[in-house]
């Protein structure tokens, strides 16, 4: 489930999680694989946070192989955007969940490294959200999280606006794209 930040996708896999039978499905967040803000300050990408390159797509990639592998118990990490940090196997994947819906922006990016994600879904859904809702979104967002109006608006033409054209520009076909 892809699509640009604000679009809903959280929600969605997490509807769709409450609509499948127990115990046969779990949400995997990208958003998981987020650098720390220490390591993104190293990097001179902290002004950049939520762009492709601010994740740990080695670890990501490596996930969904081990979850299409069948491996038993797979811990995968969760983002806590409370502590604007990813907790470590904050969630256990079993052996016999029947349906993994992962979830985040770049999932269906055509640029390399994410490309390679492509033959890891078996199905693909697009959520298409017009960039003015996007926006009214993400306003609301950040200032659930406490930042000022001016802040939001800021953080939002600088870092998600960006990512948000960046992820309409350079997507793959989805298998099904909603929202619109």
């Amino acid at each position: 489930i892809a699509g640009p930040p604000g679009a809903g996708k959280s929600t969605i896999s997490g509807r769709l999680h409450e609509l499948l039978p127990e115990g046969t499905s779990e949400v995997v967040p990208m958003d998981g694989f987020h650098f720390d803000d220490i390591v993104l300050n190293r990097r001179g990408l902290r002004a950049r946070k939520g762009a492709p390159e601010t994740f740990d797509f080695a670890g990501f990639e490596t996930l969904l192989k081990r979850i299409r592998s069948g491996e038993p118990d797979i811990a995968i990490p969760v983002f806590d955007r409370s502590l604007e940090l990813s907790r470590a196997a904050a969630e256990v994947i079993g052996a016999d969940t029947k349906f993994i819906l992962v979830e985040g922006n770049y999932l269906l990016l055509d640029e390399e490294p994410w490309s390679r994600l492509a033959p890891l879904f078996d199905f693909t859904i697009f959520v298409d959200v017009p960039r003015g809702e996007l926006e009214r979104r993400l306003m609301e967002r950040w200032r659930d999280h406490g930042k000022s109006d001016e802040d939001a608006r800021a953080w939002i033409a600088s870092n998600d606006m960006p990512n948000i054209e960046r992820v309409l520009a350079r997507r793959r076909e989805a298998d099904l794209v909603i929202g619109r």
